[in-house]
């Protein structure tokens, strides 16, 4: 049994902050940042809604509808950003090549990020952009926790084992640091696990000491 998520709360009292083209748009870089990234069609904007039980992220029929930084408060020094969806092939060129400079752009910059929820459909996990993101980073040491998003697709067995398949391919390129887990959000499953890496990378767990018990 997990404990009490003080995220929880926070959640419940976010609010939409801004929306930004470009990095220079985005609020003040202080506090701390927890960004969402995803293909278009991974479900990053309802696994945003589930996690944070509000309805922050627009979710919409046609993948790739996501074509700016969104940032939402928790508090006054903590944020969600929903990152623009990537790799969508009705999206023209020219979007297509201004998220990723901007992307880029954010991720290379950004003080304030200390962490990464990369989702990924559990059908077609490790695309090119997935990729991308894991080599970025790991080279940057940014934090990162991959949810297998759409887990309620398949049968429990078989997100298991795929669950259990990209775990070992990750191990194998990208090492250890990388958690991962199945997730979904019309059956909140995983929902709880991944409130608590939000909590932890937004500083607001408790402390423990040397021994083990809470400072």
């Amino acid at each position: 049994m997990l404990p009490k998520n003080p995220i929880i709360g926070l959640c419940q009292q976010a609010s939409f902050l801004i929306s930004a083209a470009k990095v220079d748009q985005c609020p003040e870089d202080s506090g701390l940042e927890v960004a969402f990234a995803g293909r278009s069609n991974a479900g990053k904007s309802s696994a945003l809604n589930t996690l944070t039980h509000a309805s922050l992220a627009r979710t919409s029929k046609t993948p790739g509808r996501t074509q700016l930084l969104n940032f939402f408060s928790l508090d006054e020094e903590r944020r969600l950003v929903d990152l623009p969806g990537y790799g969508y092939a009705k999206v023209p060129i020219p979007l297509k090549q201004h998220w990723q400079k901007h992307l880029e752009a954010y991720l290379g910059s950004r003080e304030s990020l200390c962490g990464l929820v990369l989702m990924m459909d559990i059908r077609h996990p490790l695309t090119e952009f997935d990729r991308m993101m894991l080599d970025w980073s790991v080279a940057s040491g940014m934090p990162l926790h991959i949810l297998l998003t759409k887990a309620d697709k398949l049968a429990f067995g078989a997100a298991k084992n795929a669950l259990l398949k990209v775990r070992q391919e990750i191990r194998k390129e990208w090492g250890e640091g990388i958690s991962i887990q199945l997730f979904s959000a019309p059956k909140r499953m995983g929902v709880e696990e991944a409130q608590m890496v939000l909590a932890a990378w937004l500083d607001l767990l408790p402390e423990e000491d040397e021994e083990g018990t809470e400072a």
